[in-house]
């Protein structure tokens, strides 16, 4: 990358960090355990919300997973809109209709019960109902939401988006296939409900994808160049967390407590890298997803080792110190040996989970310009990656990333 679009990168990469100082990071509200639905319905009746807008995950709900949650809001007197219209990698349309049906059923609040996309929708569905005039695509970016959204709680049933605490919504614009993010601190839950019941049945590759989610959120914030101390101690709480949970949760899905530590470790991530910022992992998995409908998680899976490998030297001091908290090699070895430590410590996770080192032949070449240009856009200049790359650069690691071209990545 050139000196002149270095500089100026990371001149606005800096002004944002110090105008970090003056937002509103601070998470609203959270509540852990298996009284969590009768906590959340006194929570909503002091404040005076009767009428919750649920966005809720339609297998979730077919299934009858939200109804001890439905029934504490019922007994409190609450009268809930159900919206069970979610998909993966929710669409502006679809926003658009939740906020039209939220406002004809005079509703006054929004409960989010599923995994990102779910949370997401409720996120994007918010602009849409103090915003009825505009169109929820021009929120686009960083810092546009001047409004007030409504009363927001956020019930995540996957360890690792980190939605339930973050600043940004994740939307799908189908006319152009282009997944954008909106990121304003406007955008954080008013209320975090961590209920382990709910994630006592989720599928293996679920827990393994939506679990690497949250160690590269937590391992992206840390490498970056905006950080401060709350980021780094919950960027290094949550990766510790990871690597002592996520594969006891694979293995023993059905364990509340090991569902629960790693929801902690999701929503400290989240912290993380909604101040921190994350990088052209989730750039590149971004774009895969809006192109191909990848899911979010499992892209992140497999491209976090590649892209760690071509920041090189720059981040061996990083990710030596994140070796050291996680516990994995003793502090004698050197950085760099404790980085690629790591790093491989990665792709086993991946292996022993049945995640795989590349994408089986997803990436088309035709589509590849297009990827590595949308994946720059998103990354350049917001994201303070420890090492800026080009498009071409962006380019070579999707290569790397699928089969198709036979490199080793």
């Amino acid at each position: 990358m050139n000196i002149f679009s270095t500089c100026a990168y990371r001149l606005f990469q800096k002004v944002l960090y110090l105008a970090s100082f003056f937002l509103d990071y601070k998470p609203r509200q959270r509540i852990d355990g298996n009284n969590a639905p009768e906590e959340l319905a006194n929570t909503l009746y002091i404040r005076n919300l009767r009428r919750p807008f649920v966005v809720v995950d339609p297998y979730l709900h077919s299934q009858g997973m939200d109804a001890d949650i439905l029934k504490a809001l019922e007994n409190k007197g609450l009268r809930c809109t159900i919206f069970d219209e979610v998909v993966p990698n929710p669409t502006l349309p679809l926003a658009e209709k939740a906020a039209d049906k939220y406002v004809t059923f005079t509703c006054d609040c929004f409960i989010a019960i599923g995994g990102g996309s779910t949370i997401d929708l409720a996120k994007a569905a918010a602009i849409g109902v103090v915003y009825p005039n505009r169109k929820i695509a021009s929120f686009k970016g960083i810092l546009k939401v001047h409004r007030r959204p409504p009363y927001l709680v956020a019930i995540p049933t996957t360890a690792g988006t980190g939605s339930e605490v973050t600043l940004a919504t994740v939307v799908i614009d189908p006319e152009t296939r282009d997944k954008f993010q909106i990121d304003d601190p406007k955008l954080i839950p008013s209320l975090a409900v961590l209920y382990p019941r709910l994630l006592t049945s989720l599928p293996q590759k679920v827990i393994a994808a939506t679990g690497m989610d949250a160690l590269t959120h937590a391992i992206e914030a840390y490498i970056g160049k905006s950080n401060c101390k709350a980021t780094k101690e919950d960027a290094l709480a949550a990766a510790r967390s990871i690597h002592r949970y996520l594969y006891r949760f694979y293995e023993d899905s059905h364990n509340e407590a090991y569902a629960l530590e790693m929801q902690i470790a999701s929503y400290r991530a989240g912290k993380a890298f909604t101040r921190a910022y994350v990088g052209y992992v989730h750039a590149l998995a971004h774009s895969l997803g809006g192109t191909y409908n990848v899911a979010h998680g499992y892209a992140n899976a497999v491209l976090l080792p590649i892209v760690l490998k071509s920041y090189g030297k720059a981040i061996y001091k990083k990710l030596a110190e994140l070796s050291d908290y996680m516990e994995l090699l003793p502090r004698s070895f050197t950085k760099a040996e404790k980085a690629r430590n790591l790093i491989a410590y990665i792709e086993n996770l991946n292996a022993k989970m049945g995640l795989p080192r590349q994408f089986d032949h997803l990436i088309k070449e035709e589509d590849l310009d297009a990827l590595a240009r949308h994946a720059a856009k998103e990354g350049n200049p917001l994201y303070p990656v420890p090492v800026l790359k080009t498009t071409e650069e962006l380019k070579e690691l999707l290569k790397k990333s699928d089969v198709t071209w036979g490199i080793r990545p």
